[in-house]
C-alpha cells in the first residue's frame, strides 16, 4: 500500500520521512536527500525546532508544493489553548515557509485539549491545514475528543514496532476510520532489533534487511510509516519496501516479538534534556 486516503478524501503517502531529533541544518540536507529519492511525505514539529531546515529543503528541491504531503504538530498549550493554538500554526507555517500544512497533529492528550481541537478545526475550515489528527492519544483520550467535537481525527500517531505492535490499536483504528501511524517504527535501534535472530532471518530469506522488512510488516498491517536517518544509503533503502510481500509464516514469527508494553519512557534523561534545550 503506497497511499491511504483519510477520512476527509484526501490522499497521504503511507511512507514519510521524519526528522525527529535532527538538527535544523542536518535536517536540510536530510529532506533534500529523502525528496531525491522520492518520498514525497515529510514529518516534523514545532518541538522539533526544524520546520525552518523541512521548509529550506522543500524550497530548494524545486518540486510543486502540491507534491509534497507536510505534517507539523502542535506542542501543549497550557494556557488560552484556543488563541495560542491558532498563533502556533502560523508560527509553525511561518518557520516552514508555506501557505498550509497537509496534516496539523496534536502532538500530546495535554494542556487545554479540547479548545485546542477547537481551534484545529476552525483552521482546518480556514485551509491553513488540508487535514487534522492526533498524536500519541489512548483509545479513552481519542474517544473523548470524538464524542465532543465535530471532526473525527484522520491520524494517530503513536509507538508501533515489532517490540509493540498495538493489535488492538489498528483494529480500533480502523473500525473508526483513523489511519495509525507508527513513530519510532524502528525502536529507533533498542534490544539490538537490527541484529535479532528471527527478524534477521526473514531479511535473508527476502534477500531485504532488517530495516525493510520491519517497515513492510507495518506497511502490510495497514501503519503508515515515517521512518528517519540522515544516511543516505538507509534514505533510499526505507523507501524500497515494495518489491516483497511478508508470508503468515513471516507475520507469525513477527508477533512472538511484541511485548505489548510502551518502550520508550517519556522521563528518560535524554528526552527531558532534549524537552528542556527546546523550552529554553
Amino acid at each position: 500500500m503506497k497511499s491511504v486516503k483519510l477520512n476527509n478524501g484526501i490522499d497521504m503517502p503511507m511512507v514519510g520521512f521524519g526528522v525527529y531529533q535532527v538538527s535544523d541544518e542536518d535536517t536540510e540536507k536530510a529532506v533534500l536527500e529523502a525528496l531525491k529519492a522520492g518520498y514525497r511525505l515529510l514529518d516534523t514539529a514545532a518541538i522539533y525546532a526544524n520546520e525552518a531546515g523541512v521548509g529550506r529543503a522543500i524550497k530548494a528541491s524545486g518540486i510543486p508544493r502540491e507534491d509534497i504531503f507536510v505534517t507539523t504538530k502542535l506542542w501543549i498549550q497550557r494556557k488560552n489553548g484556543y488563541e495560542n493554538t491558532r498563533k502556533a500554526l502560523e508560527d509553525s507555517l511561518n518557520r516552514l515557509n508555506l501557505d498550509y500544512v497537509d496534516l496539523y497533529l496534536m502532538h500530546q492528550p495535554f494542556g487545554d485539549v479540547h479548545e485546542q481541537w477547537r481551534a484545529m478545526e476552525d483552521l482546518y475550515q480556514a485551509g491553513k491545514t488540508r487535514a487534522i489528527g492526533v498524536s500519541n492519544f489512548h483509545r479513552d483520550r481519542l474517544m473523548d475528543l470524538i464524542t465532543c467535537h465535530e471532526i473525527v481525527p484522520a491520524v494517530n500517531q503513536i509507538e508501533t514496532h515489532p517490540f509493540y505492535q498495538r493489535a488492538s490499536e489498528i483494529a480500533f483504528h480502523k473500525e473508526l476510520g483513523i489511519v495509525q501511524q507508527a513513530w519510532a517504527p524502528l525502536a529507533e535501534g533498542k534490544f539490538e532489533i537490527f541484529s535479532n535472530p528471527i527478524l534477521t532471518a526473514i531479511a535473508q530469506k527476502h534477500r531485504k534487511s532488517v530495516a525493510q522488512v520491519i517497515l513492510r510488516w507495518l506497511n502490510q498491517r495497514g501503519v503508515a510509516i515515517i521512518p528517519k536517518s540522515v544516511n543516505t544509503q538507509r534514505i533510499i533503502e526505507n523507501r524500497e519496501i515494495f518489491d516483497f510481500t511478508l508470508d503468515s509464516e513471516d507475520l507469525a514469527q513477527i508477533a512472538t516479538l511484541n511485548r505489548d508494553e510502551i518502550i520508550f519512557d517519556h522521563r528518560d534523561p535524554n528526552r527531558v534534556k532534549w524537552l528542556a534545550e527546546y523550552r529554553g
